[in-house]
């Protein structure tokens, strides 16, 4: 919650689908238990720049399908030019509110998540942004702008966890009690 406690979100794939369960909570009011089969989980906290958080469409992470591959994404910034590339790329106006929605209507148009599609992505994008997209063959991306981004890698045990930041990955890494 260090960087937004408006709504929190997560994203996994069980059994071959995508499941994404968010609400308009800060993280700690947020409870929900795992299945223990799940290996690789994304999550966002979110601080409502753009669309009210109490919209549960407006939250992170958002559902996307590109080609036969689902996908979530969540965006940690703040984006400019999002009004201006959904008619630069004749993108269909959609309900939910926000800046970071483009990213995925972007890479829906671009029929496939891939580096390629990713980069275009990215390079369409203005403004500050750090955005984790996970498909629903448990590949998880990251893609770096001007966010802060910390992962950590343990390779004992074949676990990367990751955050904004490092003071924020460190206390949660302590309260998950891994």
């Amino acid at each position: 919650e260090g960087r937004g406690s408006d709504a929190t979100g997560l994203a996994y794939v069980l059994g071959g689908r995508q499941v994404i369960y968010k609400r308009p909570l800060p993280a700690h009011k947020m409870w929900y238990r795992l299945p223990a089969s799940v290996t690789t989980v994304m999550g966002h906290s979110r601080m409502a720049t753009q669309g009210s958080e109490l919209v549960n469409i407006n939250n992170h992470p958002f559902p996307g399908m590109a080609g036969q591959t689902h996908f979530a994404l969540a965006h940690n910034g703040v984006l400019t030019n999002d009004k201006v590339l959904r008619k630069k790329h004749k993108l269909p106006a959609t309900k939910v509110e926000t800046d970071s929605y483009i990213a995925v209507q972007l890479l829906q148009q671009q029929n496939q998540i891939d580096f390629d599609s990713l980069r275009f992505m990215a390079e369409e994008l203005e403004g500050s942004f750090t955005i984790t997209v996970l498909t629903d063959q448990e590949e998880l991306y990251f893609i770096r702008g001007q966010n802060p981004l910390t992962i950590y890698h343990f390779p004992q045990c074949g676990l990367y966890a990751y955050a904004s930041t490092e003071d924020i990955l460190r206390k949660g890494l302590k309260n998950s009690r891994l």
